[in-house]
């Protein structure tokens, strides 16, 4: 069976979206510090569009490249993005920055590191987008399949982004409608995209969160 997302075939399995998951970027996180160190970054130039709004197949592979290489702006720029902002925190543990059963998880079977990377992207006439990263590091590569088949259920939870005070301030809100994950080994990334502003294509988000989900862990 194959859905539709954005326009495009996806299959059914475990990169389904979580939707109906809608959390506050800025949500309390039950004792979690605030943001860490901010760094602005530049793009340019724009990738071919779709009708429907999202990048072409060879626009989209090329970015996927880039982000493979931990080149994020030029991986967002092949995209048609501009990086407006991008916040980096580390951190040892995972309970206290996730919620639901995401979070009971992490008590039961501690994370080794957490890696949160917040971007923010334009594309030139008004429209923002906002992707969140988590790099989890489990102590095994099983565990770290445990936690993907829990995390990518509808309702189970999810790791926070990173609070900032600007994307508070416009109320911004992550869904689940623009979801994808990885495993590389015991470590597992979830990305995710959602509207920073103005009105992004639902194609042209879930392009950002499949080419952040292959960023490597910063």
């Amino acid at each position: 069976m194959v859905r539709m997302v954005g326009g495009k075939p996806r299959p059914f399995g475990a990169d389904k979206p979580k939707k109906g998951q809608a959390a506050l970027l800025t949500a309390a996180v039950v004792g979690a510090a605030a943001a860490g160190g901010t760094a602005l970054g530049t793009g340019g130039g724009a990738a071919s569009l779709e009708s429907g709004g999202g990048s072409t197949l060879k626009a989209r592979n090329s970015s996927k490249e880039s982000a493979r290489k931990g080149r994020h702006e030029d991986a967002m720029k092949r995209l048609g993005l501009k990086t407006i902002k991008k916040v980096v925190k580390r951190e040892l543990k995972c309970a206290p920055y996730a919620f639901g059963q995401v979070q009971q998880f992490f008590v039961r079977h501690p994370c080794k590191a957490l890696s949160r990377m917040l971007l923010a992207v334009g594309d030139g006439r008004g429209n923002t987008v906002v992707v969140t990263i988590a790099w989890v590091r489990m102590p095994k590569a099983a565990e770290a399949r445990d936690l993907r088949e829990l995390a990518d259920r509808d309702g189970t939870g999810n790791i926070y982004a990173v609070p900032d005070a600007l994307l508070k301030r416009a109320g911004v809100r992550f869904t689940g409608d623009h979801y994808e994950s990885r495993l590389d080994g015991p470590r597992l990334v979830i990305a995710e995209a959602t509207s920073g502003g103005g009105h992004p294509d639902p194609a042209v988000l879930e392009d950002a969160a499949d080419v952040a989900v292959e960023f490597p862990a910063p």
